[in-house]
């Protein structure tokens, strides 16, 4: 494939690459929102060990639930199978019924995944049911504006003719990122009372398995479908996130040492999922189509897809760097110099796009060759992937340019 192949793609592609473009530099710099408050929330965090545990995890759940709906309704828009209406066994109201039933299950998931890894690090972590109702009541109320949000995109992108796979995973991406860690250290608030925390958590770890059982065993079969084919993706989605989480909780002196990587930390993560969700809903929906076929070398729009991710990624990091000096400026945090922030995002996500181009390829055509929907198991797959990958990355390139 030639540089004038990419070209040429690029050109044809030139609108959704516009919109793809605004949505994920947007993604870049709302992303600093969740890192500001974090560097905030100093006392919090040092308050409520295994609070930071939460935290990849759950934003990324955010992303995974409401990125693979969004991932949905965009390959049903392609297929002409789209219809808005709301009632309960309509197209959307199953969509909406399995994410909801999705929503809450997952959430008992992370906190009980956090609590397992920070016990098995020696971090000491709050209670189980405190962990519960943090990651529970914080999702649930930043999944109702995520999807409203997913719902109302889908609409205005088929009213006006947009590509659902470039805007849907920066959208669900910007919202999450925005409202995930405010909710959860709202949420923390509540387990400040001990009777009222543990009789909460206890309730809502049953509410979550029961959400997991209905919709296990649902009759309706897209509900069901859905379920099932997310609950194991979801799951080690959650496993993985804590494992990002740990890593931050064991160097969460060194964070807020130098809060200039605090304030990056949720948007760089959150972009490498927002990049994974796009090449993913872009390889879903070609391979739907059947302009591609899941074979495990990329085929010419594959890589074409693959490129356009790379052209992304270039502004996405460039413009993290740029929003994490300026805001570590502008609250005073003292940061080193721009260019020195840039080179770090920079290197660090270029190779992670790297790898996030392999994890997405292979994910969804692997899903895809054995008869599992790559629009349910792309999204969560990736996202939860970067969420280490992303991380580690990040710290192993801190660590290169900056020691330490």
């Amino acid at each position: 494939m030639s540089a004038l192949e990419v070209a040429g793609y690029w050109r044809e592609e030139r609108t959704a690459l516009r919109r793809g473009l605004a949505a994920i530099l947007l993604t870049a710099v709302t992303g600093m929102v969740a890192g500001v408050t974090l560097a905030a929330a100093e006392d919090t965090l040092e308050r409520l060990p295994g609070l930071l545990l939460l935290v990849p995890a759950a934003i990324d759940m955010r992303g995974n639930i409401y990125g693979a709906l969004a991932s949905r309704l965009s390959t049903a828009l392609h297929l002409g199978s789209y219809e808005i209406r709301l009632r309960r066994r309509s197209f959307m109201g199953r969509q909406i019924e399995a994410t909801t039933l999705l929503t809450i299950g997952t959430s008992v998931i992370i906190a009980c995944f956090a609590y397992v890894f920070g016990l098995a690090f020696g971090l000491e972590p709050i209670a189980v049911w405190k962990l519960v109702v943090i990651a529970t009541v914080g999702g649930v109320l930043a999944s109702a504006v995520l999807l409203v949000v997913t719902v109302v995109l889908s609409w205005v992108a088929q009213r006006r003719d947009w590509n659902m796979d470039d805007v849907g995973a920066p959208t669900v991406t910007v919202f999450g990122d925005i409202l995930t860690v405010p909710a959860l250290l709202l949420a923390a608030m509540i387990v400040d009372y001990e009777g009222v925390a543990l009789v909460l958590g206890i309730v809502l770890a049953l509410i979550g398995l029961w959400c997991l059982v209905v919709g296990w065993v649902h009759n309706d079969g897209v509900v069901r479908r859905i379920v099932r084919e997310s609950v194991l993706p979801l799951a080690l989605a959650a496993a993985v996130g804590a494992m990002a989480g740990t890593i931050l909780e064991i160097r969460v002196e060194q964070w807020i040492a130098a809060p200039v990587l605090l304030i990056m930390i949720p948007s760089f993560i959150a972009n490498c999922g927002s990049l994974g969700g796009i090449l993913s809903s872009r390889l879903a929906s070609k391979l739907h189509l059947g302009l591609i076929e899941s074979k495990p070398m990329p085929q010419r729009l594959a890589w074409l897809d693959i490129s356009v991710a790379f052209f992304f990624a270039a502004f996405a990091f460039t413009a993290i760097g740029l929003a994490a000096w300026f805001s570590a400026t502008i609250f005073g945090y003292d940061p080193p110099g721009v260019g020195s922030i840039i080179q770090i995002t920079l290197v660090a996500g270029m190779l992670s796009t790297v790898i996030l181009s392999v994890v997405a390829y292979a994910t969804a055509a692997a899903s895809y060759h054995f008869g599992f929907d790559p629009d349910n198991e792309g999204i969560p797959i990736v996202t939860s992937a970067m969420d280490l990958l992303g991380l580690l990355t990040l710290v192993g390139v801190t660590a290169l340019l900056w020691g330490g």
